[in-house]
Protein backbone atom coordinates (compact mmCIF):
# COMPACT_ATOMS: atom_id res chain seq x y z
CA UNK A 1 0.00 0.00 0.00
CA UNK A 2 2.80 2.20 1.00
CA UNK A 3 4.39 1.89 -2.76
CA UNK A 4 0.99 1.86 -4.35
CA UNK A 5 0.40 5.27 -2.35
CA UNK A 6 3.67 6.93 -3.66
CA UNK A 7 3.02 6.65 -7.37
CA UNK A 8 0.16 7.81 -7.07
CA UNK A 9 1.11 10.84 -5.43
CA UNK A 10 4.37 11.05 -7.06
CA UNK A 11 3.85 8.89 -10.48
CA UNK A 12 7.58 10.10 -11.95
CA UNK A 13 9.43 8.65 -8.78
CA UNK A 14 10.89 5.42 -7.47
CA UNK A 15 9.82 4.81 -3.95
CA UNK A 16 12.79 3.38 -1.92
CA UNK A 17 11.76 2.16 1.61
CA UNK A 18 13.05 -0.80 2.88
CA UNK A 19 12.21 0.01 6.40
CA UNK A 20 13.96 3.38 6.09
CA UNK A 21 13.08 6.78 6.28
CA UNK A 22 11.01 7.66 3.19
CA UNK A 23 13.70 9.02 -0.20
CA UNK A 24 12.78 9.48 -3.49
CA UNK A 25 15.31 9.23 -6.65
CA UNK A 26 14.02 11.30 -9.42
CA UNK A 27 14.22 8.49 -12.41
CA UNK A 28 12.22 10.59 -14.50
CA UNK A 29 12.67 14.05 -13.44
CA UNK A 30 14.00 15.79 -16.67
CA UNK A 31 18.20 16.83 -15.49
CA UNK A 32 17.97 20.47 -16.50
CA UNK A 33 15.35 20.73 -14.45
CA UNK A 34 17.43 19.51 -11.15
CA UNK A 35 20.65 21.76 -12.14
CA UNK A 36 21.69 24.67 -13.72
CA UNK A 37 23.12 23.18 -17.70
CA UNK A 38 26.70 24.30 -18.42
CA UNK A 39 25.91 27.17 -20.05
CA UNK A 40 23.87 28.80 -17.52
CA UNK A 41 26.79 28.16 -15.67
CA UNK A 42 28.99 29.88 -17.83
CA UNK A 43 26.63 32.72 -18.01
CA UNK A 44 26.27 32.93 -14.36
CA UNK A 45 30.32 33.17 -14.14
CA UNK A 46 30.53 35.46 -17.07
CA UNK A 47 27.98 37.72 -15.24
CA UNK A 48 29.82 37.44 -12.11
CA UNK A 49 33.25 38.59 -13.38
CA UNK A 50 31.79 41.29 -15.20
CA UNK A 51 30.15 42.69 -12.28
CA UNK A 52 33.52 42.56 -10.11
CA UNK A 53 35.64 43.60 -13.42
CA UNK A 54 33.23 46.89 -13.26
CA UNK A 55 33.92 47.07 -9.49
CA UNK A 56 37.70 46.72 -9.48
CA UNK A 57 37.45 49.42 -12.44
CA UNK A 58 35.33 52.11 -10.58
CA UNK A 59 37.61 51.82 -7.73
CA UNK A 60 40.27 52.08 -9.77
CA UNK A 61 39.00 55.36 -11.14
CA UNK A 62 38.15 56.41 -7.70
CA UNK A 63 41.79 55.70 -6.64
CA UNK A 64 43.23 58.23 -9.55
CA UNK A 65 41.28 60.66 -9.42
CA UNK A 66 40.74 60.79 -5.42
CA UNK A 67 45.03 61.00 -5.45
CA UNK A 68 46.46 62.58 -8.86
CA UNK A 69 50.46 62.13 -7.51
CA UNK A 70 50.36 59.25 -5.91
CA UNK A 71 47.16 57.58 -7.80
CA UNK A 72 48.62 55.22 -9.81
CA UNK A 73 50.67 54.07 -7.01
CA UNK A 74 48.21 53.29 -4.63
CA UNK A 75 46.57 50.80 -7.60
CA UNK A 76 49.46 49.19 -7.97
CA UNK A 77 50.04 48.12 -4.14
CA UNK A 78 46.17 47.48 -4.02
CA UNK A 79 46.21 45.01 -7.04
CA UNK A 80 43.48 47.70 -8.77
CA UNK A 81 45.50 46.84 -12.15
CA UNK A 82 42.04 46.33 -14.95
CA UNK A 83 44.52 46.78 -17.87
CA UNK A 84 47.24 44.51 -16.53
CA UNK A 85 46.88 41.43 -18.88
CA UNK A 86 49.84 39.29 -16.87
CA UNK A 87 50.93 38.02 -20.22
CA UNK A 88 53.00 39.61 -23.22
CA UNK A 89 50.43 41.54 -25.55
CA UNK A 90 49.42 38.80 -28.32
CA UNK A 91 49.90 41.72 -31.40
CA UNK A 92 53.73 42.46 -29.92
CA UNK A 93 54.65 39.08 -29.21
CA UNK A 94 53.75 38.35 -33.03
CA UNK A 95 55.53 40.88 -34.33
CA UNK A 96 58.93 40.26 -32.48
CA UNK A 97 58.74 36.18 -33.62
CA UNK A 98 58.08 37.58 -37.32
CA UNK A 99 60.66 40.19 -36.50
CA UNK A 100 58.94 43.20 -37.71
CA UNK A 101 60.03 45.14 -35.15
CA UNK A 102 63.12 47.60 -35.48
CA UNK A 103 66.27 46.97 -33.79
CA UNK A 104 68.47 49.04 -31.63
CA UNK A 105 67.19 50.55 -28.91
CA UNK A 106 63.55 49.98 -27.59
CA UNK A 107 61.41 52.22 -24.83
CA UNK A 108 58.62 51.00 -23.71
CA UNK A 109 56.61 54.07 -21.50
CA UNK A 110 54.12 53.29 -18.96
CA UNK A 111 55.55 49.64 -19.00
CA UNK A 112 54.12 48.27 -15.75
CA UNK A 113 54.95 44.57 -14.79
CA UNK A 114 57.11 44.36 -17.94
CA UNK A 115 55.63 42.03 -20.15
CA UNK A 116 56.11 43.32 -22.97
CA UNK A 117 59.62 44.76 -22.22
CA UNK A 118 60.88 41.18 -21.70
CA UNK A 119 58.54 39.72 -25.01
CA UNK A 120 60.90 42.26 -27.49
CA UNK A 121 63.84 42.06 -25.50
CA UNK A 122 66.95 40.23 -27.57
CA UNK A 123 70.41 40.58 -28.83
CA UNK A 124 69.40 42.94 -31.29
CA UNK A 125 67.32 45.03 -29.23
CA UNK A 126 67.91 46.32 -25.82
CA UNK A 127 64.35 47.47 -24.03
CA UNK A 128 63.76 49.89 -21.59
CA UNK A 129 60.37 50.05 -19.50
CA UNK A 130 59.98 53.02 -17.72
CA UNK A 131 57.40 53.09 -15.13
CA UNK A 132 55.82 55.80 -12.47
CA UNK A 133 55.27 53.34 -10.01
CA UNK A 134 58.07 51.84 -7.71
CA UNK A 135 55.61 49.00 -6.96
CA UNK A 136 55.23 47.78 -10.72
CA UNK A 137 58.87 48.17 -10.78
CA UNK A 138 59.66 45.95 -7.96
CA UNK A 139 57.41 43.34 -9.32
CA UNK A 140 59.00 43.74 -13.09
CA UNK A 141 62.24 43.15 -11.21
CA UNK A 142 61.16 39.90 -9.01
CA UNK A 143 59.39 38.45 -11.95
CA UNK A 144 62.03 38.92 -14.61
CA UNK A 145 65.57 39.46 -12.78
CA UNK A 146 66.33 35.93 -14.14
CA UNK A 147 65.11 35.77 -17.20
CA UNK A 148 67.23 34.14 -20.42
CA UNK A 149 67.33 37.63 -21.97
CA UNK A 150 67.61 39.39 -18.57
CA UNK A 151 70.96 41.44 -19.84
CA UNK A 152 68.44 42.35 -22.98
CA UNK A 153 66.30 45.06 -20.87
CA UNK A 154 66.15 47.21 -17.69
CA UNK A 155 63.46 48.79 -15.95
CA UNK A 156 63.74 52.42 -14.15
CA UNK A 157 61.22 53.99 -12.47
CA UNK A 158 60.76 57.60 -14.04
CA UNK A 159 58.57 59.90 -14.88
CA UNK A 160 57.59 59.92 -18.78
CA UNK A 161 57.27 63.63 -19.36
CA UNK A 162 60.68 64.92 -17.26
CA UNK A 163 62.74 61.86 -17.73
CA UNK A 164 66.31 62.69 -19.34
CA UNK A 165 67.67 59.47 -20.94
CA UNK A 166 71.44 59.25 -22.35
CA UNK A 167 70.28 57.71 -25.32
CA UNK A 168 67.75 58.10 -27.81
CA UNK A 169 65.82 55.14 -29.38
CA UNK A 170 65.08 53.50 -32.48
CA UNK A 171 61.52 51.84 -30.99
CA UNK A 172 58.90 53.71 -28.76
CA UNK A 173 55.66 51.28 -28.48
CA UNK A 174 52.93 52.81 -26.68
CA UNK A 175 50.10 50.76 -25.37
CA UNK A 176 47.24 51.56 -22.45
CA UNK A 177 49.64 54.79 -21.98
CA UNK A 178 48.54 57.41 -24.20
CA UNK A 179 44.58 56.73 -22.92
CA UNK A 180 45.65 56.45 -19.30
CA UNK A 181 47.35 60.29 -19.40
CA UNK A 182 44.69 63.66 -19.36
CA UNK A 183 44.06 64.38 -22.95
CA UNK A 184 44.94 67.91 -22.17
CA UNK A 185 48.73 65.95 -21.78
CA UNK A 186 48.48 64.64 -25.20
CA UNK A 187 50.84 67.09 -27.11
CA UNK A 188 53.01 66.78 -24.63
CA UNK A 189 53.36 63.13 -24.88
CA UNK A 190 54.10 63.55 -28.73
CA UNK A 191 56.59 66.41 -27.68
CA UNK A 192 58.30 63.59 -25.23
CA UNK A 193 58.04 60.69 -28.35
CA UNK A 194 59.66 63.04 -30.82
CA UNK A 195 62.48 64.28 -28.29
CA UNK A 196 63.36 60.41 -27.63
CA UNK A 197 63.75 58.71 -30.79
CA UNK A 198 65.95 58.85 -33.67
CA UNK A 199 65.60 60.84 -36.78
CA UNK A 200 64.75 57.89 -38.18
CA UNK A 201 63.06 55.90 -35.44
CA UNK A 202 59.57 54.28 -35.55
CA UNK A 203 57.09 54.72 -32.69
CA UNK A 204 53.98 51.91 -32.55
CA UNK A 205 50.85 52.65 -31.09
CA UNK A 206 48.55 50.09 -29.87
CA UNK A 207 45.65 52.66 -29.59
CA UNK A 208 42.93 51.69 -26.94
CA UNK A 209 40.24 52.15 -26.13
CA UNK A 210 38.56 52.99 -29.83
CA UNK A 211 35.17 53.76 -28.38
CA UNK A 212 32.38 56.57 -27.72
CA UNK A 213 32.86 56.48 -24.00
CA UNK A 214 32.89 59.32 -21.19
CA UNK A 215 35.85 59.74 -18.46
CA UNK A 216 38.69 57.41 -17.58
CA UNK A 217 41.35 56.46 -17.79
CA UNK A 218 41.35 54.84 -19.56
CA UNK A 219 39.97 58.15 -21.82
CA UNK A 220 38.89 57.30 -25.75
CA UNK A 221 41.16 57.53 -28.36
CA UNK A 222 40.64 57.56 -31.96
CA UNK A 223 43.22 57.82 -35.24
CA UNK A 224 42.38 61.37 -35.55
CA UNK A 225 43.42 61.79 -31.94
CA UNK A 226 47.01 60.35 -32.22
CA UNK A 227 47.33 62.53 -35.82
CA UNK A 228 46.04 65.56 -34.21
CA UNK A 229 49.41 65.64 -31.68
CA UNK A 230 51.70 63.77 -33.97
CA UNK A 231 51.22 65.56 -37.30
CA UNK A 232 52.74 68.66 -35.88
CA UNK A 233 56.10 67.03 -34.76
CA UNK A 234 56.43 65.77 -38.20
CA UNK A 235 55.12 61.89 -37.36
CA UNK A 236 53.14 60.32 -40.54
CA UNK A 237 51.30 56.89 -40.09
CA UNK A 238 53.15 54.40 -42.59
CA UNK A 239 50.47 51.76 -41.53
CA UNK A 240 46.93 51.98 -39.48
CA UNK A 241 45.47 48.58 -39.10
CA UNK A 242 42.43 46.94 -37.11
CA UNK A 243 44.61 44.62 -34.74
CA UNK A 244 43.24 41.00 -35.39
CA UNK A 245 45.37 39.69 -32.60
CA UNK A 246 43.32 41.53 -29.25
CA UNK A 247 42.32 39.94 -26.62
CA UNK A 248 38.45 39.11 -26.31
CA UNK A 249 37.09 41.98 -24.19
CA UNK A 250 39.61 44.55 -26.46
CA UNK A 251 38.48 42.88 -30.13
CA UNK A 252 37.00 45.83 -32.27
CA UNK A 253 38.34 48.24 -29.97
CA UNK A 254 41.92 48.49 -30.94
CA UNK A 255 44.12 49.78 -34.16
CA UNK A 256 47.95 49.30 -35.02
CA UNK A 257 49.53 52.18 -35.72
CA UNK A 258 53.34 52.47 -36.90
CA UNK A 259 54.56 55.92 -37.39
CA UNK A 260 58.10 57.50 -38.73
CA UNK A 261 59.00 60.92 -38.17
CA UNK A 262 60.54 63.89 -40.47
CA UNK A 263 64.07 63.39 -40.74
CA UNK A 264 64.93 66.51 -38.31
CA UNK A 265 67.49 66.86 -35.44
CA UNK A 266 66.11 65.65 -31.97
CA UNK A 267 67.66 67.17 -28.90
CA UNK A 268 68.31 65.54 -25.73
Amino acid sequence: MMLSFCHRLIPNYVCVCFNQPLRFRASGFPRNSLKLSSRQLGMQKSEGAKRLGNQTSDKFKETIHGDPEGGWEKCWEQGLTPWDLKQPTPVILHLQQTDALPRGRALVPGCGTGYDVVAIASPDRYVVGLEISSHAVKKAKELFSSSPNANYFTFLMADFFTWKPTELFDLVYDYTFFCAIEPSMRPAWASRIQDYLKPDGELITLMFPISDHVGGPPYKVSVADYEEVLHPMGFKAISIVDNELAIGPRKGREKLGRWKRSPKLSML
